[in-house]
């Protein structure tokens, strides 16, 4: 990944690129290998964090030690190809852009159930959110030291960054490319992290499914009033009221929209107790950089 990364960064910028590898808590010999990376070339600076944080909160670590006038988003597996620097700097030169985000045109290596999981998400997302969130874009992108600012400014704890980018503005096109398989290993964001995304992304992103709770409430107290009367009426008119079968069911939907309504209330307010508390983002344990004066980025 290193080689690849580093000879993309050479073809792109010259000797005048630096790269930050985060390693986010992991248990094997990553950080061994990123600081003996460090170690060798003085463009390579290795960041260990305290313990492991997430996905986005790493990435963020990363953006936060950022010093370069251009910042390029790359995941360790490689399924997004590292020589596309080149080409997103020439588009974001010719389009005069802040943002060129990767747009997968195909996924190869992946299976049906995840890529049929990731168009609906995204067009869940498309539905619910207040902000437009490009399709089929992960955080693969390259971003300018403008953009990376009013990002590194934001404070918020549960994390979409490429939503967070989208919100941003400023001018932000696309470079279509299709996505290959992981280099090496296997993936460490099971369907639970996954989901845990697709949440924050959710509620970080719209209120929506707060006022989808409030017409649930709305609409099953009026079919309780609806079936009040019908009980009146009956029993007014000397007939015995028939259908506990159907009480029950009324009582139990009534029972789930509460449930469920306060299970998104919870959501929200767990975020703001979250926020409340102003706990740094991530804490890092150490940083290495070869004994040698890194080139200004």
């Amino acid at each position: 990944m290193a080689k690849r990364l580093s000879a993309a960064c050479r073809n792109a910028a010259g000797d005048d690129y630096e790269i930050i590898l985060v390693n986010d808590g992991s248990t094997d010999s990553t950080w061994v290998k990123m600081s003996a990376l460090a170690g060798k070339d003085s463009r390579i600076t290795a960041v260990n964090l305290s313990r492991n944080y997430g996905h986005q909160l790493a990435l963020s670590a990363g953006l936060s030690l950022s010093r370069g006038d251009r910042v390029f988003v790359l995941d360790a597996d490689l399924q997004d190809p590292p020589e596309l620097l080149n080409d997103m700097i020439e588009l974001m030169d010719r389009e005069g852009a802040d943002v060129v985000y990767g747009q997968r045109t195909g996924r190869k290596g992946e299976s049906w159930g995840k890529c049929f999981s990731a168009s609906l998400f995204y067009k869940l997302l498309g539905r619910l959110g207040e902000v437009p969130i490009p399709h089929e874009a992960g955080d693969f992108r390259l971003m300018s030291r403008r953009a990376v600012d009013i990002l590194n400014s934001m404070p918020e704890r549960s994390r979409y960054i490429r939503g967070m980018v989208s919100w941003i503005g400023l001018k932000q096109v696309p470079l279509p490319y299709e996505r290959q398989p992981r280099f090496a290993g296997r993936t460490n964001y099971p369907l639970r992290k996954m989901l845990r995304l697709a949440v924050d992304a959710v509620t970080g992103f719209s209120t929506i499914p707060l006022r989808i709770a409030s017409y649930a409430g709305a609409f099953m107290g009026i079919a309780a009033i609806v079936v009040l009367l019908y009980a009146l009426y009956v029993w007014l008119a000397g007939e015995t009221v028939q259908g506990w079968t159907s009480l029950m069911v009324v009582v139990l939907a009534l029972g789930s929209v509460q449930l469920v309504s306060l299970g998104v209330f919870g959501e929200y307010l767990g975020r703001l107790y979250m926020e409340a508390k102003q706990r740094p983002l991530f804490i890092i344990d150490k940083i290495e950089r070869s004994e040698r004066s890194a080139p200004e980025a």
